[in-house]
């Protein structure tokens, strides 16, 4: 057994990352920490946009919008395709289901404090029981 492979296997049993791993969720934080490029995040999770669609809900200039979509498209979170004359950006679900599989451990934390309030407010203040309802 090499010291590699014993290197790999205590990572796959702590979940702790490679460094390479770490830097690269370091610059997924940091691209998704911009609030517009968040906000464009959003419109294209509900449906394809242009560049144009996105000035005029957002309310920001061309080259700003464009400035945060290259950076988008350039980190991996969103793709273009050619529309005609103009170009049209969806999400790529990638970068984003990595996001999540990071936070899952600390999701996780929450729902257990938020599950335990839930049973102390149940004691605290039990609901009556509900009857159905006559029509």
């Amino acid at each position: 057994m090499t010291i590699k492979s014993v290197f790999r296997s205590v990572n796959s049993l702590t979940g702790i990352f490679p460094n390479k791993y770490i830097y690269g969720m370091e610059s997924a934080f940091a691209v998704i920490a911009e609030p517009n490029r968040r906000a464009i995040l959003s419109l294209l999770a509900a449906s394809e946009q242009s560049v144009s669609d996105i000035e005029q809900q957002l309310q920001l200039s061309q080259p700003s919008v464009s400035k945060h979509l290259r950076v988008l498209r350039d980190a991996g979170f969103v793709e273009a395709r050619v529309d005609a004359q103009r170009r049209l950006y969806r999400i790529k679900p990638e970068p984003l289901k990595e996001i999540d599989a990071w936070l899952a451990p600390f999701r996780q934390f929450w729902l257990a404090h938020i599950d335990a309030l839930e049973r102390h407010l149940d004691q605290v203040n039990p609901l009556p029981p509900q009857r159905g309802k006559k029509t």
